[in-house]
């Protein structure tokens, strides 16, 4: 009876989890909210050039779509099954390497547009996946700064490099501005899930009071806690995806 009360008290990995078997474990690994909001971050980049080549942009999107969106988290899943999936390693690491190897082939495969300029970001992608949910370097770049940078900035320049952009000190200016913002999003992003992981994945039960200027008491409750940051990132999740879709229908009205 009462481990029947400890495994309902524990509550679902992420807001977006999903149960139902195989279908609902591969829905959960692939983050959707997280997924289309750092995707967001490519359409950002590439609508900040003069002259947009959309078969570049779809070809950019895709890659971050298997790179971000299935291998990265994938690979994360396998190091220490943060949402509890029932998926198998063997099936986790095939898809990571079949979906970064995807992404790999996205990359070269625009080359002739984009320039050479592209192939140490797509190194750096490489390293990016390996090294932040793999922990590998000691866990250097598996920071709060390291998510910033890597699912923030990192797909605005390359949704912006891969379309083989004439460098001008305007265009230079606007992605700089763009990638600090998509860093300080995705910080903003990091200050409340971490948190609400907390909350979600370690935590059994939050007991206490809170005690108003006015004398009334309330109950301190986990789902109190988790209320505003799950509200908070379910709206933002949306902010980049929105932005990045007003600023490409912008572009194709004007093409």
């Amino acid at each position: 009876m009462a481990e029947a009360a400890s495994d309902a008290a524990v509550a679902r990995p992420a807001f977006y989890a999903r149960g139902g078997g195989p279908v609902g474990d591969w829905i959960t690994l692939l983050h959707p909210p997280y997924t289309a909001w750092h995707l967001g971050y490519v359409g950002i980049g590439a609508a900040l050039v003069p002259s947009l080549d959309w078969g570049v942009f779809w070809a950019s999107l895709a890659a971050f779509a298997l790179a971000v969106g299935v291998a990265a988290h994938a690979l994360d899943e396998w190091n220490g099954r943060p949402l509890r999936t029932e998926i198998s390693d063997r099936a986790l690491w095939a898809a990571a390497g079949l979906s970064l190897a995807g992404a790999v082939a996205l990359g070269i495969s625009v080359l002739r547009h984009s320039g050479y300029a592209l192939l140490p970001l797509i190194a750096a992608g490489i390293v990016l996946v390996l090294g932040y949910n793999l922990e590998l370097f000691g866990g250097a770049l598996h920071t709060d700064l390291g998510f910033a940078l890597a699912w923030g900035a990192f797909p605005v320049l390359v949704g912006y490099v891969a379309q083989g952009p004439r460098w001008t000190m305007a265009g230079s200016c606007a992605l700089v501005l763009a990638a600090v913002a998509a860093t300080a999003f995705s910080a903003a992003q990091r200050r409340l899930s971490t948190p609400a992981r907390t909350l979600r994945r370690r935590v059994l039960e939050v007991t206490g009071q809170i005690r108003y200027a006015d004398g009334e008491v309330g109950a301190l409750e986990r789902d109190a806690l988790l209320k505003p940051l799950d509200g908070a990132l379910k709206l933002l999740s949306a902010v980049a995806p929105l932005v990045a879709a007003a600023l490409l229908l912008y572009r194709w009205d004007t093409r």
